[in-house]
């Protein structure tokens, strides 16, 4: 496989997918090249997809809320004859090493978790529209929309085939939507998840598989008229007009760094981790929002978002033997609270209302990233309001406290606002303070009486804010102690016990899907029955069933 994955595409560059544009809605066509593929060795054939296809799909999805803001409603359909998507592509999957599978799948989900949002975060509503076979990853993209379509005309059908075709699970995402979302009943869904051919026509509707049913000679006819239902739930932004999400500025060093306008990423593969260091604005807060929207793509509090969720996936992809991620920031604390507070004084306004959402996928994101995650709150610091939650994101976090000699910036403080108090949830529909906090949820209304005020390490500690305030006789030994005997565990079992302790509290079909991720999903694609050269992802399309060792553990 090659050593870079790009995750910046644009729609001149598009494969896969294409959209047209009609007003308030927009149709999504599925059309994928078969001889597109991110890799070699496998051809993307009936609609069946890679990674190079989700992320046409993810740049979709976000330049729709971004670039298209007075779209409602968009229906997803497949752009071939007789067949919706076939899934996942096989021959991808049981080429591919181990941890691209499962960071594949984690991608895939963040971007359906992304549009199935939509409809209640941003008023843009998907409809899927299905003719043909849909099958494995296929449903899932549908399981993820507002409402789906079937075609009643015999064959067509919907599918989650990947236990006894493949010995995996389906995505974890299928699974838990099936129960989760569409509410099936334990034993069908345990006949619907155990049945190679699907599900089709009346049965399909009756298990809430699909919530309309319709005859081919209506099947436009019904999409267009939901399409105008959906559109018609959300006309807030039906003359907004977007802005365009630029190609963002790059550059990769032969070292691995990565530098763009406001992140930069050291690489340090001897010591096995790298740092992603956040610089504050260096220009003044829009005026107003219509200074805001001028702006545009360039405004800093969506510009370091942009280049901060590349920095995350370029890590997560490319760089899979950096198991620690150390973030810092520098810069002038209050100017990131200015131009925080622009956007939280115009939530009404679809522009600052969609940048605050971007910054809630990317901090989820960096909660679901497995890596050991730490934060260094060094002088000169800039973690306030919105970056602040990166403190709250990590693992641990270090705090300089007080003067550190020879060093003449600011002493180390952090500034808490509005935003921390239910911007930002997690997975679990909790804010980070919350889970922080779980126990004690009195500390959060504590914190709460600390907005706006700038705190130093001894006050951050006190509040439980940070994990660590270190004066400069500590700080150097105890960072790098802690950064040693981080790269001296076992990757998977830290992997696996960061994404327990990541996510206290009540339980959402959000975390269930990424904790079955983590956990089953991680482990079966490394048992034999499905990877092994006997396996059913290496057999598959040869005309003999993967051999199985039948012991269950």
């Amino acid at each position: 496989m090659p050593n870079f994955i790009n995750f910046q595409t644009e729609p001149a560059s598009y494969r896969h997918w294409r959209v047209e544009y009609d007003g308030q809605i927009a149709t999504l066509y599925m059309d994928v090249d078969e001889d597109g593929g991110l890799f070699d060795g496998y051809q993307l054939k009936l609609n069946s997809y890679d990674l190079g296809v989700d992320i046409e799909l993810a740049d979709i999805v976000q330049r729709m809320r971004f670039e298209h803001p007075q779209v409602s409603a968009i229906v997803m359909r497949s752009g071939k004859d007789n067949v919706f998507c076939a899934g996942a592509n096989i021959r991808m999957l049981g080429g591919a090493e181990h941890a691209h599978k499962v960071n594949f799948c984690k991608f895939t989900n963040e971007t359906r978790n992304t549009y199935e949002a939509a409809g209640d975060d941003s008023g843009q509503h998907y409809i899927c529209a299905i003719r043909g076979s849909c099958a494995g990853g296929g449903y899932e993209l549908a399981l993820a929309c507002n409402h789906i379509i079937l075609t009643d005309d015999g064959s067509s059908n919907v599918s989650l085939p990947e236990v006894p075709l493949l010995a995996v699970l389906p995505g974890t995402g299928g699974l838990t939507r099936v129960t989760d979302k569409r509410k099936l009943r334990r034993d069908r869904a345990d006949i619907f998840c155990s049945t190679e051919e699907g599900v089709r026509g009346k049965r399909a509707l009756d298990w809430h598989l699909v919530d309309e049913l319709v005859t081919n000679s209506r099947f436009e006819e019904v999409i267009s008229q939901r399409a105008n239902e959906f559109a018609a739930l959300s006309n807030q932004t039906a003359n907004a007009t977007g802005i365009i999400l630029e190609p963002l500025k790059r550059d990769i060093g032969e070292d691995g760094s990565v530098t763009y306008s406001a992140i930069e990423v050291a690489v340090d593969r001897n010591a096995g981790h790298a740092t992603i260091h956040i610089s504050g604005p260096e220009e003044a807060a829009p005026a107003n929002v219509e200074a805001l929207h001028a702006e545009g793509a360039q405004t800093w509090m969506l510009r370091v978002a942009r280049e901060l969720d590349d920095a995350i996936l370029h890590l997560r992809f490319n760089e899979t033997e950096l198991g620690v991620l150390i973030f810092k920031s520098s810069g002038d604390q209050q100017e990131v609270l200015t131009h925080e507070k622009l956007l939280l004084d115009n939530e009404q306004d679809w522009f600052a209302k969609e940048i605050l959402l971007y910054w809630k996928r990317i901090l989820k994101r960096i909660d679901l990233t497995s890596r050991s995650l730490v934060a260094l709150v060094e002088p000169g610091s800039c973690f306030a309001g919105t970056l602040c939650e990166i403190l709250f994101a990590v693992d641990r976090s270090f705090m300089a406290d007080g003067e550190f000699e020879g060093d003449n910036r600011p002493i180390a403080t952090i500034a808490l606002s509005g935003s921390n108090f239910g911007h930002y949830p997690m997975s679990n529909d909790l804010t980070r303070l919350e889970t922080r906090f779980l126990g004690n949820p009195e500390n959060v209304e504590t914190a709460k009486g600390s907005v706006d005020t700038i705190l130093d390490a001894e006050q951050a500690n006190e509040l439980g804010l940070v994990t660590y305030a270190l004066d400069d006789l500590d700080w150097e030994d105890d960072v790098r102690v802690f950064l040693e005997e981080r790269a001296s565990y076992s990757p998977d079992a830290l992997s696996a016990m960061e994404a327990n302790l990541r996510f206290a509290g009540p339980e959402t079909m959000e975390t269930r899907i990424f904790g079955r991720l983590t956990a089953w999903q991680n482990w079966i694609f490394q048992r034999p029955n499905a990877v092994g050269e006997e396996g059913a992802l290496q057999r598959y399309g040869s005309g003999i069933r993967g051999k199985y060792d039948k012991r269950r553990v």
